[in-house]
């Protein structure tokens, strides 16, 4: 065979293999993406729970010492996740921004009393228990007035069960898609040399033996589109942290390496699967089969 041909052979089985990998790796980012969403699906919906927010009026009589003593002991209860004061001035300002500078010059002293937002654990952030904390936070002599948000936390419980459902079908959805279009592209990959694998066959050669190069193959093959696909997941991650730092927050260091986990494990199971059935399959046939 000429240089020139044999040359033209590998470019066009080392471009054939790069296009495959790429492939392969663009649906592990799917995947990735998927993992990602499952693994933190309970922090999401924690951290949209926990800055819901509870506010509590105080009395006008009450002093910000009496105010800061009163949020300290919030900190201890078992529902609370978080208190804060908002002094006269912090109210009256926010006021301010909201209604404009001369809505308070009619006032002589400020008509905002002193309040206290608090933050509930998220297991607290339901209808029935947000109902017995505000009749908790009411008993306070020093309390006035609690704010408690009732139809917004109903309309938030109501959401978050109809997004999970929804985000459920959806992974699934992509879970299959991803496994279909990898499998797919190793099949065209092996496929292309199934009169190499006929030709092993011609010579005796058993279905173990032909297989085993084209798993080390998949394996290699694998990896190296799961590192791909965990490249991009990362640069993904570091955009999103750029541009929504207090959304990044809520993943944690070992919630990402478990999904840098499946992503390997799927990549390379997934090819290593395909890789074996295609192969099985093309051992079987018939040279005649090897044209269609």
């Amino acid at each position: 065979m000429p240089r020139q041909e044999k040359q033209s052979i590998r470019k066009r089985i080392i471009n054939a293999y790069l296009s495959s990998v790429i492939s392969i790796s663009l649906v592990l980012l799917l995947t990735g993406i998927a993992a990602l969403l499952i693994v933190n699906a309970g922090s999401v919906t924690r951290y949209l729970k926990e800055n819901m927010q509870v506010n509590v009026l105080l009395r006008d009589d009450v002093t910000e010492d009496q105010a800061r003593s009163f949020a300290a002991s919030l900190e201890g209860r078992p529902y609370v996740h978080g208190a804060r004061v908002i002094t006269r001035e912090e109210g009256a300002q926010e006021l301010k921004d909201m209604l404009g500078e001369d809505f308070l010059d009619v006032f002589e002293t400020s008509p905002v009393p002193i309040s206290v937002d608090v933050n509930l654990q998220a297991d607290y952030v339901h209808p029935d228990s947000l109902a017995a904390v505000t009749r908790a936070l009411e008993a306070s002599p020093l309390v006035e007035e609690v704010g408690a948000q009732q139809s917004l936390v109903e309309a938030l419980t109501t959401n978050l069960a109809k997004i999970s459902v929804v985000l459920g079908i959806f992974i699934l959805l992509l879970l299959f898609i991803s496994f279909v279009l990898i499998n797919n592209t190793v099949r065209v990959n092996v496929f292309a040399r199934r009169f190499t694998i006929h030709t092993m066959k011609l010579v005796g050669a058993t279905r173990g033996f032909i297989r085993a190069p084209f798993m080390r193959a998949a394996v290699v093959q694998g990896l190296v589109a799961s590192a791909l696909a965990v490249g991009m997941l990362w640069g993904l991650l570091s955009a999103v942290r750029k541009s929504f730092p207090e959304l990044f927050s809520i993943f944690e260091t070992r919630q990402l390496l478990i999904v840098c986990g499946i992503v390997v494990v799927c990549g390379v199971l997934l090819c290593v699967v395909s890789t074996y059935f295609v192969v099985n399959k093309l051992v079987a046939a018939s040279k005649d089969d090897l044209y269609y």
